[in-house]
């Protein structure tokens, strides 16, 4: 099992997150990556577009299949990883350096996990 950092949170449906000054950084963590395989296309909300937590607000297209990303957040959009839109790769790379999108203006989170728990959370898909 890969490293899980333990200063990130996490969500149920595999995404990271990181607090920086009141943005919250979102990205999809190795767990999720090595799932779906190697990623070929990631289609990104535009700067400004809402997010609700628990609902898809991007996907990612392996060579497998098509895949939901949900916000672990709702607030508002104020930064896109553009490079990913011309290396979807970079996600299998190094998922924690590869952050989705930044989020802003956050009212609402997701029951957000901690390392420990996140952890819990995989070791019961892969059993």
């Amino acid at each position: 099992m890969s490293v899980i950092p333990a200063e990130l949170k996490y969500t149920k449906s595999h995404e990271w997150v990181k607090e920086e000054d009141g943005v919250f950084v979102i990205g999809l963590t190795d767990y999720a990556q090595s799932a779906l395989g190697d990623l070929v296309f990631v289609n990104l909300p535009e700067e400004g577009d809402a997010v609700t937590a628990g609902e898809a607000f991007s996907d990612v297209e392996s060579v497998k299949a098509v895949s939901d990303v949900f916000s672990p957040v709702t607030g508002e959009v104020c930064a896109i990883n553009e490079e990913l839109l011309d290396n979807p790769a970079l996600i299998n790379e190094a998922p924690y350096d590869a952050w989705l999108v930044k989020v802003q203006n956050v009212s609402d989170t997701e029951e957000l996990l901690d390392a420990a728990a996140y952890e819990a959370v995989v070791a019961a898909e892969e059993a």
